[in-house]
């Protein structure tokens, strides 16, 4: 009877060195756990946190521009997606489908300007740009001014 009682008093064995990550079909991933992670391999620890990154990568990028609607805006979301595509924090594909649907959005940029100030006219469309470029003009505007 002690005996029992001495063996539930035992640690447990020490985890498996293998990444514990298993598919919907109950297949293990046979990698070695990465040495930050607790139970991941490097793979499928890096997809962990690019998942519990999007939230905010996407408030990321929206952020940047707010209203997609000049080419400045688009340019600073190509231009976010190279550094986060950069980093790794987020896929390959994901950032090839935003920049191609961005490549969209700036080929259609000159049809959506022409009829914007067809519509409310050319001192509207200066006041979108002056409201859009506000963030920036703190930056660009030294930038300006330093030059000889």
């Amino acid at each position: 009877m002690k005996t029992k009682h001495l063996a539930s008093n035992r640690p447990a064995p020490n985890p498996t060195p293998r990444c514990l990550f298993s598919t919907s079909d109950g297949r293990q991933c046979s990698m070695l756990r990465h040495d930050s992670h607790p139970s991941l391999c490097p793979f499928h620890a890096r997809q962990e946190q690019q998942l519990l990154d999007s939230p905010a990568i996407a408030a990321e990028l929206a952020a940047l521009s707010g209203q997609f609607s000049t080419a400045t805006d688009l340019s600073r979301v190509l231009g976010k997606l190279f550094h986060l595509l950069a980093q790794d924090r987020i896929p390959r594909s994901k950032a090839a489908t935003l920049a191609y649907i961005t490549q969209l959005l700036l080929h259609n940029h000159h049809s959506a300007q022409h009829e914007f100030q067809e519509t409310y006219g050319y001192s509207a469309w200066e006041e979108t740009l002056r409201h859009s470029l506000a963030p920036s003009r703190s930056q660009i505007l030294p930038a300006i001014a330093n030059e000889p």
